[in-house]
């Protein structure tokens, strides 16, 4: 057998048989769920174990579940999972519960959630934990093996019939609550009506690879306002999400007949009919009134992504609902901005609770409703849900502008890496490709390793195949259910890219040779879209380029596309020594040189007229970008287009009105792709001031990056910490950092700022660097781990000097 064979089938085969640690990652337990219930959808289950423990051993609960689950220790929250993995794979999470246990008898509570539906966010499979405590090797307790068997009971507290959420996530959460609604996670006496448990079929599972969560608390800043409102009367229209509306094959849910709860209509009647602003700093030990019919809005005081909380106490039956957003409309909160039911909706009897939404959500403001009853609120805050490692770089320069970006980018970044690369933390959590091109290498500089990117790519190369997609063909985001089998091509390519760069920051060959066959099989289906011109030429399903008019114009000939398709082509060649496909490469960017450019500009597309291909004169400052960063243009090969590009292009050009003809550029991804062209290019001052120019608005209003130029759509957007990349690489300086090889290359620049320093962390330990303009010169040093080489670049056109 070749070793090009032998490589991928050995990775399999060590995840298929073994544990990768070298052990199996349960000693007994076995999943199982409620009997007849696996399949159901909404139905959350709770599992209860009460075991002795010294309370100072190390102690350990692994688990892996279906579909979301959350814990308690001793009544403590602990945790939030799982961490996902691809069709037909379960991730194992491991957590240290030894800190929360005391000596004696302890009590630990998991509530799982099987929401068996499509998404982009968690698989449709069915329901089912499969978890033990495990202690010095001695199980305490475990589902149907060794130790104290877990109870289990239909937790009755959560309505199951209602609205999905969102298109691309689960259901929205509606609670009917009794006082003593969680009293069985710490009081066995408390009512828990056991449900036989049946097992489930044997699960393959994965290590979670990714360090878990960060779960701290945050409180709100401010209570911006208080206020009344009234219900009614009907609005002009209402907002009925696709979600809801077009429940059936491709879209699994509860019918709008079949609803219990309509709360997303019903918040579409409310009025505000008073909003008094306070911006009043938020005591955590203050209380706030709320009677029917009033609200209290907090702010957070930075766009954060976790579980939103409050304690109450109500005398009487009380209606009581959150509702949130990243940012105000018109001074309040529109729970529909986004196309999602931003809000949680609670029915609770007169009592004292402590409520706290089971899902992740994105806010920057928390608004809080009595619709009936009255509450007194206290304690207001959102339970964090982010990666825990982001925190590790540093950046500051005597510019604070570009420290609040850089703050903005970490924060959009630890929001959308936690298990992997989501596109936004809020309507989708979804693992989408091309966005994670550009998180991975945000992660690499901000958490120093590709754990979260192993996790990513390797869900997409572990699956035999793709349920609904044709053969060959990558999924879009994954893990997903899809199920109109849209894809983009595209971003398939983009996975490639992806992957190259992978190598580069991991030096992990084995998980490489195991997308091989992944890779392969997509250039076989790309080429059977090959004219006689050996351009891609009308792409079926989702042909994708950019966010902006670039859109409008993918058929029958998209160059973008084209462009893209030599730049996979020539990272597959690198990757796996495929000579023909880096020809190929050379005749594809002949061509679309030939075909695409006009004299001035590359047009974006052309299209078969009468047999006969035509390029039009359509034309966008993407494919501009993707010329120039894919490259098929230089600025050698195309100087007078790179001297306009540079001169009349980028931020400021909406208010100049140059090239009307020629299309905007909007954040996904052209403004991205034309930063890293100038900072490549050497322009590192142009650079960032058109980075500030894109980006600075975004961070002072939300503390996060955005999807798009406006806040139409997400405003916490993974793609977009690359910014954070970008300060570290070239304003700080540390351009090339290769943890591999151990070598750094430092290019200074002359940015138009008087000082920088910073670090990021790699596996050896920190590399720091700073830099000073004193006296018509640089002064530079650097710290690196012992091992690592050192190369300095001059790009700044003044006198460099190390400092002593």
């Amino acid at each position: 057998m070749s070793k090009k064979l032998f490589l991928p089938i050995l990775f399999l085969l060590l995840l298929q048989s073994r544990w990768l640690a070298g052990q199996e990652p349960f000693h007994s337990a076995r999943p199982v769920w409620p009997a007849g219930c696996d399949t159901s959808m909404n139905l959350t289950a709770g599992f209860r174990a009460v075991f002795e423990s010294g309370g100072t051993e190390r102690t350990v609960l692994r688990l892996a579940a279906s579909s979301m689950y959350r814990f308690y220790v001793n009544g403590a929250f602990a945790g939030h999972g799982p961490s996902r993995g691809p069709h037909g794979w379960r991730r194992v999470d491991e957590w240290d519960i030894t800190r929360l246990l005391a000596p004696g008898e302890n009590t630990l509570a998991l509530e799982v959630t099987g929401y068996n539906i499509n998404s982009y966010y968690l698989l449709d499979q069915p329901a089912f934990l499969q978890a033990e405590v495990v202690s010095e090797g001695r199980v305490l307790a475990s589902t149907a093996g060794a130790g104290v068997n877990f109870e289990a009971a239909v937790l009755p507290q959560r309505v199951r019939s209602v609205q999905r959420y969102s298109f691309q996530r689960a259901f929205s959460e509606v609670y009917r609550l009794s006082p003593d609604f969680s009293a069985w996670r710490t009081d066995s006496r408390a009512r828990f009506d056991r449900a036989e448990l049946a097992l489930s079929t044997p699960k393959k599972l994965l290590p979670c690879r990714t360090a878990l969560p960060c779960f701290e608390l945050r409180q709100p800043v401010s209570l911006r306002s208080t206020g009344r409102f009234e219900v009614g009367p009907r609005p002009d229209s209402l907002w009925v999400d696709r979600a809801l509306t077009q429940v059936g094959p491709q879209i699994k849910g509860f019918p709008r007949s079949e609803l219990e709860d309509s709360s997303f209509v019903l918040m579409q009647y409310v009025r505000t009919i008073a909003n008094n602003a306070l911006d009043k700093p938020y005591c955590p030990d203050s209380s706030t009134a709320l009677r029917a019919n009033s609200f209290a809005i907090f702010d957070l005081g930075v766009n954060l992504t976790g579980f939103p909380a409050v304690r109450l106490s109500c005398r009487e039956a009380t209606e009581l609902f959150f509702t949130f957003d990243e940012l105000l409309t018109d001074g309040d909160v529109d729970f529909k901005r986004l196309g999602c039911v931003n809000l949680v909706h609670w029915r609770l009897e007169p009592g004292q609770y402590e409520l706290e939404a089971a899902e992740p959500y994105t806010m920057k403001y928390l608004k809080v409703m009595v619709m009936q009853g009255e509450a007194e609120i206290t304690g207001v805050s959102l339970r964090e849900y982010a990666n825990p490692e982001a925190s590790r770089a540093r950046f500051a320069s005597s510019d604070n502008r570009l420290d609040r970006l850089f703050e903005a980018a970490r924060q959009t970044f630890r929001q959308n890496a936690v298990d992997l690369f989501t596109d936004c933390p809020s309507r989708e959590r979804a693992g989408w490709l091309c966005d994670s091109y550009f998180t991975a290498r945000a992660a690499q500089s901000l958490c120093g390793n590709s754990s979260v990117e192993k996790a990513f790519l390797e869900n997409f190369i572990l699956p035999d195949s793709f349920s609904m997609l044709p053969a060959g063909m990558l999924p879009m985001c994954y893990p997903a259910d899809n199920r109109n089998g849209s894809y983009i091509p595209n971003w398939a390519m983009w996975f490639v890219l992806e992957l190259e760069e992978y190598l580069a920051r991991s030096g992990d060959r084995a998980l490489v040779e195991a997308a091989r066959p992944k890779v392969t099989a997509l250039l076989d289906r790309l080429g059977r879209y090959r004219n006689r011109d050996g351009l891609l030429e009308k792409l079926d399903s989702w042909v994708f380029v950019e966010w902006s008019e670039a859109n409008d114009y993918v058929q029958d000939v998209n160059y973008p596309t084209n462009m893209l398709y030599a730049a996979a082509l020539d990272a597959a060649a690198r990757l796996y020594d495929l000579p023909a496909c880096a020809e190929q490469a050379v005749k594809v960017r002949q061509v679309i040189r030939k075909q695409s450019y006009d004299g001035t500009f590359f047009v974006d597309n052309a299209v078969r007229v009468k047999g006969v291909l035509k390029p039009t004169r359509n034309r966008t400052e993407t494919c501009q970008d993707y010329a120039f960063y894919l490259g098929t243009a230089t600025p050698e090969s195309y100087p007078e287009l790179w001297k306009l590009l540079v001169s009349q292009f980028g931020p400021q050009r909406e208010k100049s009105g140059a090239w009307p003809e020629v299309s905007l550029s909007r954040p996904f991804i052209g403004n991205q792709l034309r930063l890293d062209i100038l900072a490549n290019q050497g322009r590192v001052a142009q650079a960032l001031e058109e980075c500030r120019d894109y980006l600075l608005y975004m961070a002072d209003r939300t503390g996060t990056l955005w999807e798009m130029q406006d806040q139409r759509a997400s405003c916490n957007h993974g793609f977009a910490s690359h910014c954070a990349h970008f300060l570290l690489r070239d304003i700080l300086g540390l351009r090339r950092v290769d943890t591999v090889h151990k070598r750094v290359t430092l290019r200074l620049s002359d940015p138009g700022i008087e000082w920088c320093e910073g670090s990021l962390p790699t596996p050896d330990g920190e590399i720091s660097a700073a830099w000073i303009k004193r006296g018509g010169r640089i002064e530079y040093r650097v710290q690196l781990p012992a091992g690592y080489s050192l190369s300095v670049e001059n790009n700044s056109g003044l006198e460099i000097r190390p400092q002593f």
